[in-house]
C-alpha cells in the first residue's frame, strides 16, 4: 500500500509592504501610468485629452458598480456623453465652456432618469448623477484646462509629478515613521508623518518644477507643493470616507497594487482646481 503523495506547496502570496500594498506590481503599474501620460503628451495633446476621456469612462464605470451597492444606479448613457463633452468644452472653449458643459450634463442626466421613472428612487439617482458629474468630469476638466494654456505641456507635468512627489513621499514617511494618525475612523493608515512626508516631496518637486519648467519663483513652487500635499489628501480622506459608506476596500480592481482608476484620481481631480488657480494667476 503506498503512501498518500504530499499535497503540493501552496503558491506564495503577493508580497504586500506594512502599507498593505503589493509593491512590485503597485511600482510597475505607476510606472506604466507615467509612461503612457509622458506618451500621450509628447507628440501633441490631443492624445492626453482622449486619455483624460477614457480614465473618466472607467472611473465613472467604476463609480456605478460602488453605488449600486446602495441601490442607486447612475445613467451612464448621458454621464459618459457628458463627461467627453465637458473635456472636449474645457480644451477648446476655456473655463466658460466646462461650465456650460457641467450645467448641459446634470440637465441630460436628470431628464434621462425622469424618463425611467418618477419618485423617491428618481430623485436619488438623479442626486448621484449630479455629484458624479461634478466629483469627476468636471473637477478633472481643470487638467484640460491647464493643457490648453502656454506651455500647458509643462503644466500639466508639473501637476502630475507634484501629485506622485506627494503620494510617494507620504508613503515612504508613514511606512517608515508613521506613528500619529490622522483619521483614524476613516483611513487608519494615514499619519501626520505622512503628510509631512507628502509635503516635503511635492514641495520639493514643486519648485525645481516652477523655476526650470516655468521660470517661476521658488516661492510659487512651495506654494504649489503644500497645496498638492494638503488638497490631495483631502482627496484621499475624502474618497476613503466614500468607499467606507460603500463598505468596499477598492473602488475597482483594473489597477494592480492601486486598486481601482477611481483609486488613483481621487487626489488629482481634487487638486486640478487649485494648481491650474494659482498658476493662472502668478505663471
Amino acid at each position: 500500500m503506498t503512501a498518500d503523495p504530499e499535497p503540493a506547496p501552496a503558491a506564495p502570496a503577493p508580497r504586500k509592504s506594512r502599507a498593505g500594498r503589493n509593491l512590485p506590481a503597485a511600482i510597475l503599474v505607476g510606472v506604466g501610468l507615467l509612461g503612457v501620460v509622458a506618451a500621450s503628451l509628447y507628440w501633441r495633446p490631443e492624445p492626453f485629452v482622449l486619455l483624460v476621456i477614457g480614465l473618466l469612462w472607467a472611473g465613472l464605470w467604476e463609480l456605478r458598480q460602488a453605488f449600486a451597492r446602495r441601490a442607486l444606479h447612475l445613467p451612464m448613457v448621458p454621464l459618459f456623453v457628458g463627461a467627453a463633452g465637458m473635456i472636449v468644452s474645457a480644451y477648446r472653449g476655456g473655463p466658460e465652456a466646462l461650465f456650460v458643459g457641467f450645467v448641459l450634463t446634470v440637465a441630460a442626466t436628470v431628464v434621462w432618469r425622469a424618463l425611467d421613472g418618477s419618485g423617491l428612487a428618481a430623485v436619488r439617482d438623479s442626486a448621484a448623477a449630479v455629484f458624479a458629474a461634478a466629483y469627476l468630469p468636471f473637477l478633472a476638466g481643470f487638467v484640460v484646462l491647464m493643457l490648453a494654456q502656454h506651455d500647458g505641456e509643462i503644466r500639466v507635468v508639473l501637476f502630475i509629478l507634484m501629485a506622485v512627489a506627494n503620494d510617494t513621499g507620504g508613503y515612504v514617511a508613514g511606512v517608515l515613521l508613521g506613528r500619529h494618525p490622522m483619521a483614524p475612523t476613516v483611513s487608519p493608515k494615514k499619519s501626520w508623518e505622512g503628510l509631512a512626508g507628502s509635503i516635503v516631496l511635492a514641495t520639493a518637486v514643486g519648485v525645481v518644477g516652477a523655476v526650470y519648467g516655468l521660470g517661476a519663483s521658488p516661492l510659487i513652487g512651495v506654494a504649489l507643493g503644500v497645496m498638492t500635499a494638503v488638497t490631495a489628501t483631502i482627496g484621499d480622506l475624502a474618497e476613503s470616507l466614500l468607499k467606507r459608506d460603500l463598505e468596499l476596500k477598492d473602488m475597482g480592481s483594473l489597477l494592480p497594487g492601486h486598486g481601482g482608476v477611481l483609486d488613483r484620481l481621487d487626489s488629482l481631480v481634487i487638486t486640478a482646481p487649485f494648481v491650474y488657480l494659482v498658476l493662472s494667476v502668478v505663471a
